[in-house]
C-alpha cells in the first residue's frame, strides 16, 4: 500500500472500498452505477448497475481516512440527488427488490456476463471492505490464519440485512449467506508460496477467473496478486453506513492484527489442520449470518462456545490495551453501543415486531443515515 506522510508510525496503512446501492428514497433500488461512472471520477461500476463502489487511498490517520470516505459518498449522494433525484439506500441485501432481477452495467464485458451466468443475482450485495497494509507476505498469511478464523465476530457486529423482495428472511445477514464463495474450499496457507501455488492452480483450471476472484471474508492482496502482497481485506462485514460504528469496526479489526504481529506463535494451524480450521470458520460464519450478536459460535483459540456478542466483548476487552499503545483505544467506544443496541439487522428486526414493514423500516433508515452522514459533511443532501 502506497505510504503516506501522517506521522502515525504506530498504526496500520488503512484503506475502505464501499459498496452501495442508489435508489429513490422509498428504497427502491435503481441501475445507476453507469452514469455515476460516467460524470463522477473515481466511482466504479459492479456487474450489476444497481451497485456503485468507491475506495479511499490508504492512511494511517483514521481522521483522514474517514473524511476522504466521507467527502467521496456525500459526492455521489449529492450528485444522485441533483440529477436524479436519488440517494443511498442502506442494506447490504436487495431488500425490497425481485431477487431474480440483474440489470447489466456494462452488457459488453464478458466478466461481467460470467458473473451473471454463473452467479445470477446473488452477488448484487452491498458491502465494506477494510484493508490493513501489513508489508510482510509471511506475517500477512498468519493475520489471514487468525482473523479468518475470528472475522464471523465482524459479521455479527456489522449485519444489515435481514430482508430482501420485501420480506423478512429470517437471517441477519441475508447477504453473506447468499453471497457465493468462492472457491468452494480456501486453505489457511501455511506460508505465502503455498498461496501463491495455489492461486496459480485455481485460475489454470477455471476456478478463478482472475487474482481477484477470490471471494471469501478474507484474503491476502496486493498490487499484483499472489506474489505481491501488501494487505489483509476484511470483506465479510456487511455495508457499515454508520461511519462512527466504521471507524470502530475498523479499529478493533487492527487492533487485533496488531495483537497478532506482537505475538509471534498465535496460528491456529498450530491447533488444527487446515481442513477442520475450514470447516469450523464455515460453521461459524453461518451461525453468525442466520442471527448475528445473539448466535453461538466456537471460539479456536479455547474450543468454548460462546454468543458472539460474548465473543465480540471479550476481543474488545482484550485489543483495548493494543489499541491504547497504538494511540487509537478512544475509537472503540462505538463497538459497546453496537453490543447493546444490536446492529442495524437487529435494529430493523425490533421495528417489525412493533408492527412496521420492511419497506417503512428501509425508508426510514434512508433518512436516519442520510442526517447521520451530513453531520460529517454539511454539504450532504438531507431526504425528506
Amino acid at each position: 500500500m502506497t505510504v503516506d506522510h501522517h506521522p502515525l508510525h504506530r498504526q496500520l496503512l488503512k484503506g475502505l472500498e464501499e459498496e452501495v446501492y442508489t435508489g429513490t428514497p422509498d428504497g427502491h433500488v435503481l441501475p445507476l452505477s453507469p452514469q455515476v461512472k460516467e460524470a463522477l471520477d473515481g466511482y466504479t461500476t459492479e456487474p450489476d448497475g444497481r451497485n456503485v463502489e468507491f475506495t479511499t487511498a490508504p492512511y494511517r490517520s483514521y481522521q483522514v481516512l474517514i473524511d476522504r470516505l466521507m467527502a467521496k459518498r456525500c459526492a455521489l449522494r449529492r450528485y444522485l440527488e441533483a440529477n436524479h433525484g436519488c440517494t443511498l439506500v442502506p442494506g447490504g441485501a436487495l431488500s425490497l427488490a425481485d431477487p431474480d432481477s440483474f440489470y447489466f452495467s456494462d452488457p459488453e464485458n464478458p466478466y461481467y456476463r460470467y458473473i451473471r451466468d454463473t452467479y445470477g443475482n446473488r452477488v448484487v450485495t452491498a458491502s465494506t471492505h477494510i484493508n490493513l497494509g501489513i508489508d510482510d507476505p509471511e506475517e500477512l498469511l498468519r493475520a489471514y490464519r487468525v482473523l479468518r478464523m475470528e472475522a464471523a465476530v465482524f459479521l455479527a457486529l456489522t449485519a444489515a440485512s435481514p430482508f430482501l423482495s420485501g420480506a423478512t428472511t429470517g437471517q441477519h445477514s441475508t447477504r453473506w449467506l447468499r453471497f457465493p464463495l468462492t472457491p468452494e474450499r480456501v486453505p489457511f496457507f501455511p506460508d505465502a508460496s503455498s498461496f501463491a501455488t495455489w492461486m496459480d492452480e485455481q485460475l489454470a483450471n477455471g476456478t478463478m477467473q482472475n487474482g481477484r476472484h477470490l471471494w471469501l471474508g478474507i484474503r491476502p492482496n496486493g498490487p499484483a496478486t499472489p506474489r505481491d502482497l501488501d494487505r489483509l481485506e476484511l470483506r465479510i462485514c456487511d455495508r457499515i453506513s454508520d461511519p462512527y460504528i466504521l471507524q470502530a469496526v475498523t479499529a478493533l479489526y487492527e487492533a487485533r492484527v496488531w495483537q497478532v504481529l506482537e505475538q509471534p506463535d498465535l496460528d491456529p494451524l498450530h491447533e488444527r489442520s487446515s481442513s477442520e480450521l475450514e470447516e469450523l470458520a464455515a460453521t461459524n460464519e453461518r451461525a453468525a449470518g442466520t442471527a448475528s450478536l445473539d448466535a453461538e459460535g466456537i471460539n479456536w483459540v479455547d474450543g468454548n462456545t460462546l454468543t458472539f456478542r460474548a465473543w465480540a466483548e471479550s476481543m474488545l476487552k482484550s485489543v483495548t490495551p493494543t489499541a491504547g499503545r497504538h494511540g487509537f483505544d478512544g475509537l472503540l467506544e462505538p463497538v459497546r453501543a453496537v453490543l447493546e443496541q444490536g446492529n442495524p439487522a437487529m435494529q430493523w428486526l425490533r421495528r417489525i415486531e412493533q408492527g412496521a414493514t420492511p419497506q417503512q423500516v428501509v425508508q426510514e433508515a434512508i433518512v436516519e443515515l442520510a442526517a447521520l452522514d451530513r453531520e460529517f459533511d454539511p454539504s450532504c443532501p438531507l431526504v425528506a
